[in-house]
């Protein structure tokens, strides 16, 4: 793209990236599910602990484009990577510490604060070190790191908790901070570019129109991709907890272990794809991967319709894997297409992670009454049409975005 610069950083820093991503992906999990196992034991009554899960929620959907606006004013992403790492320490060692309603309501705040520049800043460290031309194969390598950094520590966290107890989780958390500090160390500053870590060019003369914000926000392949990421986590984020409520059902023994393969089956897809998702994207362009991953939502939401075999559901858990890997490198790389350029490369990704919040918190309640009113087969059935529908959009309205592309039309 014009004025976009080749970027060739060093192997230390690529490596610094890929264990950051890692070790952070380790230090997130310990505020999954382990935090309604802790506040439980504690004796918190569990409209207690949804309300702590709810300001997590609403602040984090809030703080999704402020989190982004702040990286691209800051002038150095490590350091801004660096204390919403230590913030979310120190949240672990409150939640182990002082388990009364203040000091963990604190913590949640803060945890959703840190979290909603953490997504942002990834990505911007990566621009900036590789640049958009290298940008695809990168965010697959980030994907794959994240895949397996959640996988090892849903291991580690369930191993601790039930060796020792729900609350050393969240000192083993705090451990994963200082090695995800440690990692970030590793990066060399003067290898990732502040220019386009932020997606903004060197310009022989300014360009108002061009970086203007609400351009940016006026862009229509912009608007089309918020619609389709919508589209995307309304479809997909109900399907798994609606399934895991019908699985314990059914058999609440095998439950726990079903779910637990339903989750690590996906992570390894990912883990295992992902870099080539990176690489296809630069060779195919983005709308065929984005119709293969909405294609495997539908489908895989009409098999949860009709699959009633555990062993099969496990196996309809790859389709899952090919969405999340597509969309894990998807999401970074067309914001960085539309966006690069602009000078606002996060505040768009803040964008894209609002409406990824909306649509997921519509899907539960909506799936969750269909279920309630019409039956699972009605629900999962509505899920996999919503899916279609966002395969409908890229088809019919989103424009492909890929640089090369883009630079043709342009020139």
């Amino acid at each position: 793209m014009p004025g976009a610069q080749d970027r060739h950083p060093s192997a230390q820093s690529q490596r610094g990236l890929d264990w950051f991503i890692f070790f952070l992906a380790d230090l997130q999990t310990g505020f999954g599910p382990f935090v309604a196992v802790y506040l439980t034991t504690q004796k918190w009554t569990q409209s207690e602990i949804g309300l702590i899960l709810s300001i997590g929620g609403i602040v984090g959907l809030i703080g999704q484009m402020p989190g982004g606006a702040i990286v691209d004013a800051a002038r150095s992403e490590r350091l801004v990577a660096g204390l919403a790492v230590a913030t979310i320490g120190v949240s672990a060692l409150a939640y182990a510490a002082w388990p009364i309603f203040p000091v963990i309501a604190l913590a949640a705040i803060l945890h959703a604060v840190a979290s909603c520049v953490l997504g942002p800043v990834i990505a911007a460290i990566s621009l900036g070190l590789v640049g958009p031309r290298a940008i695809g194969e990168r965010l697959g390598r980030n994907a794959r790191f994240a895949s397996l950094g959640n996988g090892v520590a849903a291991g580690v966290m369930g191993l601790v908790g039930y060796l020792l107890s729900s609350r050393a989780v969240f000192v083993v958390s705090f451990g994963f901070a200082v090695a995800t500090v440690l990692a970030l160390a590793r990066i060399r500053d003067r290898e990732i570019d502040p220019e386009q870590a932020h997606g903004a060019i060197e310009r022989a003369e300014p360009d108002p129109a061009a970086t203007s914000v609400l351009h940016l926000l006026h862009r229509r392949p912009l608007v089309i991709f918020a619609c389709t990421v919508f589209l995307l986590q309304f479809a997909n984020a109900a399907m798994l907890p609606l399934m895991a409520g019908i699985v314990t059902e059914r058999s609440s023994e095998g439950a726990p272990a079903l779910i637990a393969l339903c989750i690590i089956v996906p992570q390894a897809i990912v883990a295992l794809i992902s870099p080539s998702v990176g690489r296809k994207a630069q060779a195919w362009g983005r709308r065929p991967l984005l119709m293969i991953a909405f294609a495997a939502l539908a489908v895989r939401g009409a098999l949860f319709a009709t699959v009633h075999d555990p062993s099969l559901l496990v196996a309809v858990q790859v389709l899952d894997g090919i969405t999340a890997a597509v969309f894990g490198v998807m999401i970074p790389l067309i914001v960085a297409d539309v966006a690069f350029g602009s000078g606002h490369f996060n505040l768009a990704q803040g964008v894209i992670g609002t409406a990824t919040g909306i649509g997921a918190s519509l899907s539960t309640v909506v799936a969750g009454t269909m279920s309630d009113l019409f039956g699972h087969g009605v629900a999962f059935t509505g899920l996999a049409a919503a899916a279609l529908s966002g395969l409908l959009v890229v088809w019919t309205l989103m424009p492909e975005t890929r640089l090369a592309e883009r630079s043709q039309r342009e020139s």
